[in-house]
């Protein structure tokens, strides 16, 4: 039996306020066995963040190895030079070199994970000249942060009858254990407190071990154990975990009573199993030999939770760490559906159809009962942050057709989710209360681009299932959207680029609980987050530009050679490219302040935003779609990639500062891999190999690439109250219930009451069309037919006569020749 001791407890009280660690990974590995649920990364040489048993949870800050002579000199791995590389393509287990600088030693390791089990092995070899290998001491340093906490560890070293174990758990039920043993025993242990009285505060102050407490209870602790050398300079360390101790116990020893190589052998098996996925050709526009794309399609994988089927989180990292408390518990190893819908579409565009499955049946299962999303949630569903963006509800809908279209749906079906999605989409749009940069609030190029295509795509499910009047009401709600967003999003009084006045604009700012909103986007004030102290924070919305309108042309909305979108192009290139030695990036939107500080400093609260490797993509795909090459694009993320291909979600856009170690093009302290990056590099790279862009939806470019000119549609609903409307048109009445209207076109001369026509998304209505020479307002109120009751308070929508602009835009709400003509309920007299 092991025996947990706990005679000598350590001094120190609770250690120093406990942080993370560099968000800007070397590495990220897991076996691809659903067995192994245990995730690693890993940063200058090191060992960082451990998450178990759930993608979603970190469980330790390090792991990293102290060395001295005992004499005149001590190191930890981050002070020695360190090279990383992976140890087969598309194998996520790294052979780490950390070598002295004096060159007296180096330290070789190769770090997997055990293919069945909850461990991670770090088989290692310390070489030196024999004189001074006899003098070396080693000692594995590890912090546990246990449910991702630094603070209330408990470090115990226990006895076991194969040798000592150090061990750590946080207390209460469901708590988690860790247990950290070698193949050769360890001679001496030690538990302390971080900072205080730790291992490295020990043998920093005269080369040697001198403390040895065999427990320290609730605090941030540090365990500290010495590799017995006199067996031989190679050894396995493993790292286990278990609801229990004795279930951490009885993983390290199954870990280590199997042979490394055995567990290499059946890693590396995995994995090239798993990179038999890949669809050849599909990366013959890759510049690099397809590398990148092979590792990008393992790295998607290995963001897949392996508890819930499907869960991909957006990076295994926490930005900015090293300056984070851990009371700050999100990172961004978190569900975003934005995020999934790219790693599921990015992992389709490999040549996988299984996992992207798995992520749909995943978000289905996750989805409110109104319809919509959490902002972003953990691997269990429950939310972390619970702002609305409306794009993340458009995106499972995209997600469900892009499967259908590859036939890959199985016999699962979405289309439940699909129209409770479409629902909250045409229940709470147009104005969404977050864009995808999940800062403001109004009327988003990129989010309008989302939510028309998954309107359109729903609408397709629909009619397929034969329900015709639902499908019709969702493709015109589409066409509502569509035909305003150049009023919604374009300005005409630019001033950023003196010949260019008509432009896209980042957003155009609007309160979601406004229901009479300025529409007009030369109009409204912009409040900008995460600025310096001392800085403007309110801009005119006209006057702030990124390039989500773009998205546009991906999803086949507008014609990438429409003048407006290269206009829009050449004033994005003005104010937001930045040209690095590595290619060209872009901000994501002038006076971003998300991103590391000017100084170099981490990002805290405010910063500077820098350029986005994924926005690269995004531009790349756009020359694809124009007919044009999108080499430079490919190369350039290909630049910006790490030396074991991790794609950062930041690359520096200044001037190199050399102390704080950013450079013109390398990553910041932002996530690294970004999952999102990974996902568009590979859909670039397939876009290019095939000559059409990947996220293009059929159904969607074949209605409004062929438009032709149709009356305009307004839609009044209590969340939008349209004032005014051109006459000619059709006004539609819009609620969540079914209702009777009472409506007048001429001051109450006549009056009508007409029954609303209820659809699948829970929605009814009423049409009204104008006559051309309609001049007196529509004015109405609603009887609630399910309470029976009135709602006591009149609406009015006045008419005014059809200008060009409005013509202009009634045309580009045109319809495609074989849609269906509209159905009004009651049409005017």
């Amino acid at each position: 039996m092991a025996t947990l001791l706990a005679n000598h407890p350590a001094s120190g009280g609770l250690g120093i306020e406990p942080r993370w660690t560099r968000s800007d990974k070397d590495g990220i590995g897991t076996a691809y066995s659903a067995l192994s649920q245990v995730w690693f990364t890993v940063s200058k040489g090191i060992l960082n963040e451990v998450y178990y048993p759930t993608i979603d949870r970190p469980q330790i800050r390090d792991l990293q190895y102290l060395i001295t002579d005992g004499e005149t000199f001590f190191h930890d791995e981050r002070q020695l030079d360190n090279t990383l590389e992976c140890i087969g393509p598309g194998v996520l287990g790294f052979r780490i070199v950390n070598t002295d600088p004096q060159g007296r030693f180096r330290i070789v390791k190769e770090v997997i994970a055990d293919p069945h089990q909850a461990c991670v092995l770090m088989h290692t070899r310390l070489e030196a000249e024999a004189a001074m290998l006899a003098k070396l001491r080693l000692f594995a340093l590890l912090a546990p942060h246990l449910d991702i906490g630094g603070r209330g560890n408990n470090g115990n070293v226990v006895d076991a009858e194969w040798g000592k174990v150090l061990t750590a758990h946080k207390a209460g039920e469901g708590g988690t254990w860790l247990a950290l043993a070698a193949s050769v025993p360890f001679v001496r242990c030690s538990c302390g407190y971080v900072g205080i009285t730790d291992g490295w505060r020990d043998l920093a102050d005269d080369f040697r071990m001198d403390w040895e407490f065999d427990c320290a209870p609730d605090g941030n602790i540090a365990l500290l154990g010495e590799i017995d050398l006199r067996r031989g300079p190679e050894f396995v360390l493993a790292l286990a975990f278990g609801d229990n101790l004795h279930r951490a116990l009885v993983t390290v020893a199954q870990s280590l009573g199997t042979s490394f190589a055995h567990h290499r052998a059946r890693f590396v098996e995995q994995w090239q199993h798993a990179s038999a996925h890949v669809r050849p050709g599909n990366e013959r526009a890759a510049s690099d030999g397809g590398h990148l794309y092979r590792a990008s399609h393992s790295i998607l994988l290995a963001h897949e939770d392996k508890t819930y089927d499907g869960a991909l989180i957006a990076s295994l990292s926490i930005p900015w760490g090293e300056s984070r408390s851990d009371e700050e518990v999100g990172g961004y190893h978190l569900v975003w559906t934005r995020d999934m819908y790219h790693s599921a579409t990015g992992l389709l565009a490999a040549g996988s159809t299984e996992a992207p499955l798995r992520a749909l049946i995943y978000l289905a299962c996750t989805q409110k009962e109104d319809g919509g999303f959490f902002q972003n949630f953990w691997i269990n569903g429950e939310a972390h942050w619970e702002g609305v963006q409306l794009d993340e509800t458009a995106f499972p809908i995209l997600l469900a057709r892009r499967l259908h279209l590859a036939g890959a749906l199985q016999e699962f079906d979405p289309y439940p989710m699909v129209l409770r999605a479409a629902g909250y989409l045409i229940e709470k749009g147009p104005v969404t209360p977050q864009e995808r940069w999940e800062e403001n609030s109004g009327f988003s190029p990129s989010t309008l681009a989302a939510h028309i295509a998954g309107l359109v795509c729903a609408a397709a499910f629909a009619r397929e299932r034969g329900q015709e009047a639902t499908a019709r009401y969702l493709g015109e709600f589409a066409d509502f959207l569509e035909s305003h967003i150049e009023p919604w999003t374009v300005t005409t009084e630019g001033s950023l680029v003196p010949d260019i006045r008509r432009h896209f604009i980042r957003i155009h700012p609007a309160d979601a609980d406004d229901p009479q909103p300025n529409e007009d986007a030369n109009h409204g004030i912009l409040h900008l987050r995460n600025q310096p102290p001392g800085v403007p924070l309110a801009f005119p919305g006209k006057d702030i530009v990124d390039a989500g309108f773009l998205e546009l042309v991906r999803y086949g909305i507008r014609a990438p050679g429409d003048p407006l979108i290269e206009d829009s192009l050449r004033v994005v290139d003005a104010v937001l490219r930045v040209d690095t030695p590595r290619g060209p990036g872009w901000r994501r939107y002038n006076h971003d302040g998300y991103g590391q500080r000017e100084d170099g400093g981490p990002y805290r609260s405010w910063g500077y935003g820098h350029a986005w490797p994924l926005l690269t993509g995004e531009r790349g795909h756009y020359e694809v779609a124009a007919g044009r090459t999108a080499d430079i694009y490919i190369r350039a993320m290909e630049s910006f990639a790490s030396t074991t291909r991790l794609l950062p979600e930041q690359v520096w856009a200044l001037s190199d500062q050399p102390k704080a170690h950013m450079y013109l093009g390398r990553p910041t302290g932002g996530a690294m891999p970004l999952c999102w990056a990974h996902a568009e590099y590979i859909k670039l790279v397939r876009s290019a190999s095939e000559g059409r862009v990947f996220d293009l939806i059929p159904e969607v470019a074949d209605r409004y690439r062929n438009r032709s000119a149709a009356a305009p549609l307004e839609v009044w609903k209590f969340n939008r109250q349209v004032g005014s409307m051109p006459a000619g048109g059709t006004l539609r009445i819009q609620a969540a219930a079914a209702f009777r209207l009472h409506w007048t076109c001429d001051e109450w001369t006549q009056s009508h009451d007409t029954e609303s026509t209820s659809i699948g998304t829970g929605h009814a209505y009423v049409d009204i069309r104008l006559l051309p020479d309609q001049r007196a307002p529509v004015r109405f109120t609603f009887f609630w037919t399910e309470v029976g009751r009135w709602e006591g308070r009149d609406f009015k929508v006045t008419i005014r006569p059809t200008s060009a602009e409005e013509t202009l835009i009634g045309r580009r709400a045109g319809r495609t020749k074989s849609r269906p003509a509209p159905i009004a309920t009651r049409a005017t007299p």
